[in-house]
């Protein structure tokens, strides 16, 4: 088994998700099929049909795409494993962070299944469809932000909820005073904003039933302290105790995701390379927009994770 010293795996969230994720990996490794079918047990439904073969419509409904994401991801990284990778941190965003603690080994999987979930009801439940938004807003300085959605809230909630990159905010909160943020931030110079198709508030103060709900739920819940440090969203910070893990999954309902900080964080510690383990390449993305120096790859099918174990095997060049 290999551990790669300046190694970091990402884990994607909610907005990852595409019909088939997953089912390549599950007919070609029987420990990813397995991970679907420890889901499907948990949850006492055919997930890995919904991943495989949709529709679409269901697959995008929260309480769903919440377990369908972990469990592409869990079954990625399963694989990765069996390959001999090992990471020496993880990080996940929003969501993402579950899927890190599992592979840590700070919670078992099937407990993880059901509590995001539940996490997708709760979340679903706290805001009526309608009542709350989010919008990116692209290339406007933080400060500068900050000032616009104090100024749109007007009494309402209006605040950052994903500080995804330089490049890249995300606020969230009351639906009017989103949008008012949206038209100010483009008046103070951002170079787009944009109404995001979400179907809640997330990260923010309008989650906090979803929050107290999901508390009473970790807390019934046995928590490890992490095998592997785990970088966490909320204060981006290595989580490895117990009692860390459990705390900032709490605050992380209504706090801000700090991604940017958390990747610069990792990045101090001397992180070279960072492979997103599950659908989509987001957070390669992102960490283009934080530091081009640093590689990123991702696994989510057969030749995605060829090319990762090819560039991560001792016996292959790296990449300058």
């Amino acid at each position: 088994m290999t551990i790669h010293s300046s190694l970091a795996f990402l884990f994607p969230g909610q907005g990852s998700q595409s019909v088939g994720m997953g089912k390549e990996l599950a007919a070609l490794y029987p420990v990813a099929r397995e991970t679907f079918d420890e889901a499907d047990a948990a949850l006492g439904y055919k997930l890995s049909q919904l991943c495989f073969e949709g529709p679409e419509d269901q697959l995008k409904l929260t309480e769903i795409t919440q377990p369908a994401i972990l469990t592409v991801s869990v079954a990625a990284w399963r694989v990765l494993q069996s390959q001999g990778i090992v990471p020496t941190y993880v990080a996940g965003h929003s969501l993402g962070e579950y899927s890190a603690h599992v592979a840590a080994g700070t919670f078992a999987f099937a407990d993880a299944v059901r509590t995001v979930r539940n996490r997708g009801k709760y979340m679903q439940e706290a805001v009526p469809v309608g009542v709350g938004a989010m919008a990116a807003v692209l290339v406007l300085a933080a400060d500068k932000l900050q000032l616009v959605c104090a100024e749109a809230a007007q009494g309402e909630i209006c605040c950052a909820a994903n500080l995804n990159s330089p490049d890249q905010t995300v606020i969230s909160g009351s639906k009017a005073a989103v949008e008012r943020a949206a038209e100010l931030a483009k008046k103070q110079g951002a170079k787009r904003a944009i109404m995001l198709p979400v179907s809640a508030p997330f990260h923010c103060a309008l989650m906090q039933p979803a929050q107290d709900r999901l508390a009473a739920d970790l807390a019934a819940l046995t928590f490890h302290n992490p095998e592997i440090p785990v970088m966490c969203n909320v204060d981006a910070t290595l989580v490895t105790t117990a009692e860390q893990g459990r705390d900032a999954l709490i605050r992380q309902v209504t706090g801000a995701v700090q991604w940017d900080k958390s990747i610069r964080g990792l990045i101090e510690l001397g992180v070279q390379n960072f492979v997103e383990v599950g659908p989509g390449k987001v957070l390669c993305g992102l960490l283009k927009q934080i530091d081009k120096s640093r590689s990123c790859f991702n696994v989510e099918d057969e030749a995605s994770l060829q090319k990762t174990i090819s560039h991560l095997s001792p016996a292959s060049p790296k990449p300058d």
